[in-house]
């Protein structure tokens, strides 16, 4: 006979289980690796470090030679063009130029030699800011996206930057945005992408191209691929001179090759996307391998893996290797093997270098070192459900887990329903400690693809289109009400929780529908009418497409914001926001509590000083996990297993 093992887990209820997953863990446990690239003999990458304040900071590394922290003490690597930054360096050779984020000066660092400014000193601070940038073959300049912010307008251009410092010369203007200056190898061409408001990168851009001939173009640039209806991305050239860029224009975003006689080839079609929505610069989903091959990050939904594409061959060929997602998507080729940042639902994301023959790999840096039972991890899982008029959604389903606990007999877990940013974005199958936070403690948690999500072609994409505040919301809702009708959730006790689009998700579910018991919006709009006035160039004429054309839909606006159906709120709100957010100003919030506390509907607010647009400070990041578990335990019924430092809610009658 067989012996059944003793379970001897504690009994308690859900939300109440100890776990070593702290707030502290969550925050300051590790970097951020980004824009991870291959610089000749060496390979480069940005890490944010959450302990020294959100600090960018330029690393290094080679065969034999290990890790070196570029950056000196005093300099922020990271560029505010469009906002959201990206492509804020470029190393190559020992040298690197990038962006202060003081300043927002381009700088040179030679070897260890201290950093240098590049470009004149703005007529006012920050005014003059840099991103993308390329060297020119043959010539010492650096061709790079500029963004100019006077008194009155915000203008964008192409320019080149003379290497070793001066006045920058403009290479090409007039268009609302520019993004991705790439130089043919033999310098003798140069390939961007423009576009106009109010089109979204991801919904509509051009590829151009013109002959260089020193510090200026040449001829009249000429129209390659794009319009209005079709996203190209990441262009790039191969080694032997064949431009290669992705486009959405068969409804998935593609890898394309242009021949010599100017006919553009699809070199894998497939329902997949091997692009990404160009929230920031510096993105890469393909490189290029010595013999001739591509390597590429392709998939659907929140998962992608690496694939091999042969030009000619028509098809993509899966490399196996052990993760899921590749995120942020930077590909680069080093030393023959494919360099990019790499992660999964179990393992934090690690820069590795990965053979494209065997799937082999060798971990460069790691975003932090994990010390922990993978038996507090609980692994997400993918679901459908029902939405809309017979359509069907998308959602990574979190159940709770923790070995050390179980729940009375017959009670189902709490939920919290995490509704993305964007709202253009999509889920990602990385560890996310913020759910593990929850999930450890016996908290379910439901990441939602809303329709309007990437990662499923461009129709599913377009679903938010003159529909935000609606498919979006309905989505989040109908996942709880699926949870719940299945019996995986108690449909007494759900939270719904988002950042900046994913906040207003969050507010328009309180607002127009009676789901939830509570709910925790960071840096979420609020009023539609003033977000127009308020926000920054790049976004200025996104709801456009996501709402309707202002000011002819005013009313529709109005319809949609949150504020104006306050009186329709009924259970407490957490909000939480950064001081100098630009994306979306701390009025938005503000608004938001007064109405809440004119209504006598429970609030809490935090406001975090010198705070931009999502928490980068560590101290920051922890204050804010533990007030919102906090929040979720006053609200949703159940005690916390550690003390936690309280935050004040207002209005709220003791239960």
């Amino acid at each position: 006979m067989c012996e059944v093992a003793e379970d001897r887990r504690e009994t308690a209820p859900y939300g109440s289980w100890r776990s070593p997953i702290s707030a502290e863990l969550v925050a300051s446990g590790g970097v951020v690796l980004e824009e991870a690239r291959s610089g000749g003999a060496a390979l480069y990458w940005l890490e944010g470090r959450p302990a020294e304040g959100g600090r960018g900071v330029v690393c290094r590394w080679a065969p034999g030679a290990g890790t070196t922290e570029v950056t000196p003490p005093g300099f922020d690597v990271r560029t505010t063009v469009h906002e959201y930054g990206g492509g804020a360096f470029l190393g190559e050779g020992g040298t690197v130029f990038f962006s202060n984020l003081r300043d927002q000066r381009l700088w040179r660092q030679d070897g260890g030699a201290e950093p240098r400014p590049l470009t004149p000193e703005p007529p006012a601070p920050a005014a003059l800011r840099y991103a993308d940038a390329r060297r020119l073959p043959g010539a010492d300049l650096l061709a790079c996206v500029r963004e100019s912010h006077g008194p009155d307008e915000v203008i964008n251009d192409l320019v080149v930057v003379p290497a070793g410092g001066g006045e920058p010369r403009v290479l090409a203007s007039g268009r609302d945005f520019y993004a991705t200056p790439r130089p043919s190898p033999d310098g003798r061409q140069l390939v961007w992408l423009e576009w106009d408001h109010p089109q979204m990168p991801f919904d509509g851009t051009e590829l151009w191209i013109a002959d260089l001939a020193g510090d200026h173009l040449a001829g009249p640039p000429r129209l390659l691929a794009g319009g209005p209806e079709e996203s190209i991305f990441a262009p790039a050239w191969s080694p032997d001179g064949r431009l290669h860029f992705t486009s959405d224009r068969t409804g998935w975003w593609n890898l394309y090759q242009v021949q010599a006689g100017g006919e553009i080839t699809a070199l894998a079609p497939e329902p997949a996307e091997f692009g990404w929505a160009q929230w920031v610069f510096g993105l890469s989903t393909y490189t290029f391998l010595p013999d001739g091959r591509i390597a590429c990050a392709y998939g659907r939904g929140p998962t992608t893996r690496l694939g091999l594409v042969t030009p000619g061959d028509g098809r993509v060929v899966p490399l196996e290797t052990p993760f899921t997602t590749f995120y942020p998507p930077q590909l680069s080729t080093f030393d023959g093997r494919v360099a990019v940042i790499a992660g999964s639902s179990r393992e934090p994301t690690s820069l590795v270098l990965v053979d494209p023959d065997s799937g082999a790999f060798e971990v460069v840096r790691r975003s932090r070192e994990l010390d922990l039972d993978r038996r507090y991890l609980t692994t997400p899982r993918p679901i459908e459900f029902p939405t809309g008029e017979g359509e069907t959604a998308h959602a990574l389903y979190y159940p709770p887990a923790n070995p050390d606990f179980r729940a009375p007999e017959g009670e189902r877990p709490p939920l919290v329903v995490t509704c993305h940013g964007g709202p253009t974005a999509g889920v990602t199958d990385l560890l996310k400690f913020g759910v593990q936070f929850l999930t450890s403690r016996g908290i379910a948690v439901v990441d939602v693809d809303y329709r309007g999500s990437t990662g499923y072609g461009r129709a599913y994409r377009e679903a938010l289109k003159g529909r935000w505040g609606e498919v979006d919301t309905e989505d989040c809702v109908n996942v709880a009400s699926h949870l719940a009708a299945t019996g995986e959730v108690d449909g007494d006790r759900m939270a719904i929780a988002g950042g900046s689009a994913g906040g207003y998700a969050v507010l328009c579910a309180l607002a127009f529908y009676d789901v939830f018991a509570a709910g925790a919006s960071e840096a979420g709009v609020a009023d539609l009418i003033s977000f127009v006035h308020d926000t920054h160039k790049f976004e200025a004429r996104y709801l456009d497409q996501l709402v309707g054309p202002w000011p002819e839909a005013e009313a529709l606006y109005r319809q949609r914001s949150p504020l104006y159906a306050a009186d329709r709120i009924s259970c407490p709100v957490i909000l939480i926001q950064g001081a100098d957010d630009e994306v979306v100003p701390p009025s938005q919030a503000e608004v938001m509590v007064r109405a809440l506390a004119e209504r006598n509907v429970p609030y809490a607010y935090l406001i975090f000083p010198g705070e931009r647009h999502g928490l980068r400070k560590a101290e920051n990041i922890e204050r804010a996990v533990e007030a919102e578990l906090y929040f979720y335990g006053r609200i949703l019924g159940f005690e916390l297993a550690e003390k936690v430092e309280p935050v004040p809610i207002e209005g709220l009658v003791d239960r």
